[in-house]
């Protein structure tokens, strides 16, 4: 076993800078069950702001805040348009759609964009079982594509098809900030073509908790009571609210830092044998490893990486993944490089 250990599971291992635990300590706190925290009043419009939306909600996950917007946009028997790789169509986080009685419509498509002409033949085969399409929830980046950053054009695309087909448009933006980052945007030109917006302050922002659903004053007071119903009110949430303004203003341009290194680490694996080592087009913080050998060939890596040191997520049979985040450094990033070059020898 190694006596040293690089952390590339997720950018969620991240944890609070000096300035934020000072932010957390000084809070004024009040109860925002009542709307009466300070710090959480000042996130949350801060949070509004830098995404050109009328209001926002601190939640206590991105998960939740989807909840949130999902319960907030559609009722039983309206039907929701998912890529059918989204974290809000699979896993534990259909439990979203489920709640809200939505009738879920995957999508293929590459990189996690749909076409706006698949878009449409998927609405009128819904409308033609009697269904009345409702919302399209987009994600970026795109966590299953190797992080892939939208163009802004991209989402403007989909954005004016949901609407022209009479639809709502949620964007589960939990690496929002990256997306911006990579392709030298602000947040607002993303978040202009959908109708709600969630994103995260604990991943690569460094905050220890928290995400924002921000959207039109209306459709916030709704998730506002759908929070609570979810029992996600936190009472003085100033406390961790604090390190989310720090977050939102001192960590976003850093994030340039770990898609560089990301792109390193990906060209100082390049020519490994047994494995492909990738980014998507317009990359981010993410590196992708992928076999084409029998069996699990990614658990099998996840274990040797780990008994030399390095952490990673394996996405059976064949991917493994790499997040790089503000606690690797240049350094860590060469130790990968050749940790994985040893276990990955067939």
């Amino acid at each position: 076993m190694s006596d040293r250990t690089v952390d590339l599971r997720s950018d969620t291992t991240t944890r609070p800078t000096a300035a934020m635990f000072e932010a957390m300590a000084r809070a004024a706190v009040g109860d925002d069950a009542f709307g009466e925290d300070p710090t959480v009043r000042r996130l949350q419009q801060k949070a509004a702001a830098m995404l050109g939306k009328e209001a926002a909600l601190y939640v206590p996950s991105g998960t939740m805040g989807n909840h949130c917007a999902l319960l907030s946009h559609v009722g039983e028997g309206d039907a929701v348009f998912f890529e059918e790789r989204a974290h809000l169509f699979g896993g534990t986080r259909r439990a979203s759609w489920n709640l809200a009685g939505a009738l879920p419509h995957p999508l293929q498509a590459e990189l996690g964009v749909p076409d706006p002409r698949q878009l449409e033949e998927a609405v009128n085969a819904a409308r033609a079982k009697g269904q009345r399409p409702a919302l399209v929830c987009i994600e970026n980046t795109h966590n299953h594509s190797g992080g892939y950053a939208w163009a802004p054009e991209e989402v403007e695309a989909v954005s004016a098809q949901s609407r022209e087909l009479g639809m709502k448009v949620h964007m589960d933006g939990a690496r929002l900030f990256n997306a911006a980052v990579a392709m030298g945007v602000e947040a607002e030109e993303y978040a202009r073509h959908a109708d709600s917006v969630m994103f995260c302050l604990s991943k690569g922002l460094g905050a220890p908790v928290g995400s924002m659903l921000c959207g039109d004053a209306q459709l916030v007071e709704k998730a506002r009571a759908v929070r609570s119903s979810l029992g996600g009110t936190m009472r003085q949430a100033g406390v961790v609210a604090a390190a989310g303004l720090v977050a939102l203003e001192g960590m976003v341009e850093r994030l340039a830092e770990d898609h560089r290194r990301a792109r390193v680490l990906c060209a100082a694996l390049q020519g490994l044998d047994g494995w492909a080592v990738w980014q998507p087009p317009n990359p981010t913080n993410f590196v992708m490893l992928e076999s084409a050998a029998p069996g699990e060939p990614a658990r099998g890596l996840c274990d040797e990486l780990k008994a030399r040191g390095v952490l990673g997520i394996a996405r059976p049979p064949a991917k493994v993944r790499l997040v790089l985040h503000r606690h690797i450094d240049d350094d860590d990033v060469e130790f990968t490089a050749a940790v994985i070059r040893e276990a990955a020898v067939p």
